[in-house]
């Protein structure tokens, strides 16, 4: 599935989106996309309840993460013999497969930028006021900000087809404008940057995530499975904050970059004893 292609039929669904506490259904969706996605897409009831349990999430919470994606079409049940287990569907396989792809590429650096930015310029009719928020929420996954009520704005003008994508979605093509543009004398690039996204508060997130994860340890498989979980879960929502600004736009010793190099050495660290301890849980194939 391309990115356009998700931008219009994935993230739209703002229950799916990454939230800022565990709940037993976001654990639930790290847990599907590290873990299910790649073996086969099935798991089984007992596997989630004891994987969660490793969690410290309850049973009953456990169940109930699985039916609620079961409602939002994520998962379907299905029953093998007296056991029971889920199956990914095929919406539930491309939410993940995309999400998966892009939590693991997030925070390349990008030394390339020409700059100029895309922007979106939308009027939304008072009757439809609900678009509203649908369209910050696919903006915003398509690494725009707002800076006004109407106003987006992405330091990567080639995503201005992800912009018509989610316009278009929306029925929103009539009140709106896309153009393509470089910033004048009176307002550059880094003030642009700082009116459109919270800078220092994304820094303090990013000096948190390596606070928490650089002094992490795992000692045996579940450790590894508990730590590989929560490095996932804790990185899969700078996506939604994050632009991937580049990198001349940003402060000196900017921690997003540092963090970043942190993810891919912990999860290179934690994976194989993390899956090992999975698939040895998920017996019964």
């Amino acid at each position: 599935m391309s990115r356009q292609e998700h931008v219009e039929n994935g993230p739209s669904d703002r229950r799916l989106r990454p939230r800022a506490g565990s709940s037993a259904k976001s654990l639930l969706l790290t847990v599907l996309g590290e873990f299910v996605l790649p073996h086969d897409g099935v798991v089984w009831t007992s596997t989630i309840v004891r994987g969660l349990a490793a969690l410290r999430i309850e049973e009953r919470n456990a169940r109930q993460a699985a039916a609620r994606l079961a409602e939002q079409g994520v998962l379907a049940s299905e029953k093998v013999g007296r056991r029971a287990r889920w199956r990914l569907t095929d919406r539930g396989r491309s939410l993940l497969a995309t999400g998966t792809e892009r939590i693991y590429r997030f925070g390349r650096r990008d030394e390339s930028w020409d700059g100029r930015w895309s922007f979106v310029l939308c009027s939304v009719p008072e009757d439809q006021r609900a678009k509203r928020h649908q369209l910050r929420a696919q903006l915003g996954f398509a690494g725009y900000g707002f800076v006004a009520p109407g106003v987006a704005a992405s330091p990567h003008a080639e995503r201005e087809a992800d912009a018509a994508s989610v316009l278009r979605s929306l029925d929103l093509v009539t009140g709106a404008i896309v153009l393509r543009a470089e910033t004048g004398d009176l307002v550059g690039d880094p003030e642009l940057l700082r009116r459109t996204w919270n800078l220092d508060a994304l820094e303090v997130d990013y000096e948190a995530f390596l606070d928490k994860f650089h002094r992490r340890s795992a000692d045996t498989d579940e450790d590894r499975f508990v730590a590989l979980v929560e490095l996932v879960h804790a990185w899969r929502r700078f996506p939604f904050v994050d632009p991937e600004m580049p990198s001349r736009l940003l402060p000196a010793h900017w921690p997003g970059h540092r963090a970043k190099d942190l993810f891919d050495a912990q999860h290179a660290a934690w994976s194989s004893g993390a899956n090992e301890w999975y698939l040895a849980l998920d017996t019964g194939r």
